[in-house]
């Protein structure tokens, strides 16, 4: 099932723009993987099984393009991965 992008754009401050923007960006990607992942298994036939999988690749090579500009333009962003990120090393003690 993909994602309901919300876009209802007025209601985003004008400087916060961009960051809504590439989370967007990241959802779509993140659906786009899963679909073709989903694809992927559901076939028998290996060489469409290998299209699909090496589209999803690609995908997550733009998942990580828009999540760098993301922590490039938003401090909060990259505090709060570093947050998660020590929350999940202490689980895993």
């Amino acid at each position: 099932m993909l994602s309901n992008i919300p876009f209802n754009f007025d209601k985003i401050k004008k400087e916060d723009m961009d960051k809504e923007i590439l989370r967007i960006g990241i959802i779509a990607e993140l659906d786009a993987i899963n679909l073709y992942e989903q694809l992927a298994s559901m076939t028998s036939n290996e060489i469409i099984k290998k299209i699909f999988l090496d589209i999803a690749k690609e995908e997550k090579t733009h998942v990580g393009e828009f999540q760098t500009m993301l922590l490039k333009i938003d401090a909060e962003q990259v505090k709060e991965l570093e947050e998660g990120k020590k929350e999940i090393e202490e689980l895993l003690e």
